[in-house]
């Protein structure tokens, strides 16, 4: 297998995790065919869009290969038809969410450095690529964005494309490495919801009572 055919693979592969998550997450708010497949859509090919525009690749890929629109809407539809049969949707979304934030990392970071973008810019357009789908899964869906939440989620991504970047530098960009780096995201980001690690927020203290106001 060449390395264009297994970043196409992968590539596909992400497109059809993005897909189910996003299905997923459109029939627990009980949309409709069309809502869910839209959703589906959407998480499945906003990343890669965003990645194909920044590294100047236009048309972007889920307009110009035919394979990218055809794997999501089949995808999406295929969880519609199926989802009476698949019982807890929440722990489905997130797994298949975390399998697809690592394959986009993947993917992302590498067709950015194949396009000689600087490593510190691709392994920005790698995160952005893997959190891009999710983004607009949660807006389309009405929930907050997972990566505006202390949730372990864009920096899940940015470490799995920083080890991108690495293997790419020390000529190991091979298939078994990479796989490596995408279930380091995969595990990484599974591992810290079970674990309920997060970011840090700021710590907002209720005001104070009893002040005396200004003297008249």
């Amino acid at each position: 297998m060449t390395t264009s055919t297994a970043l196409l693979f992968a590539d596909l592969t992400g497109v059809a995790v993005f897909a189910a998550s996003g299905a997923y997450a459109a029939v627990a708010k009980r949309l409709d065919l069309f809502g869910v497949v839209f959703v589906g859509v959407v998480a499945a090919l906003g990343g890669g869009i965003f990645r194909d525009l920044v590294i100047d690749e236009v048309p972007p890929l889920a307009f110009a290969d035919w394979r990218y629109a055809v794997t999501a809407a089949v995808t999406a539809a295929a969880v519609f038809r199926l989802h009476p049969q698949l019982a807890r949707l929440r722990t489905t979304v997130l797994v298949l969410d975390a399998a697809g934030l690592g394959l986009f990392t993947v993917t992302g970071t590498l067709k950015a450095l194949d396009v000689h973008v600087p490593a510190v810019g691709a392994c920005m357009i790698g995160m952005l690529t893997a959190i891009g789908g999710g983004l607009g899964r949660d807006l389309l869906t009405g929930e907050i964005p997972v990566v505006l939440r202390r949730e372990i989620y864009a920096v899940a991504a940015l470490a799995g494309s920083i080890v991108v970047a690495l293997l790419s530098t020390y000529g190991h960009a091979t298939a078994a490495p990479l796989t490596g780096a995408a279930l380091v995201v995969f595990a990484l980001r599974l591992i810290s919801l079970r674990r309920r690690w997060s970011a840090p927020v700021p710590t907002l203290r209720p005001p104070r009572t009893g002040t005396r106001g200004p003297q008249g």
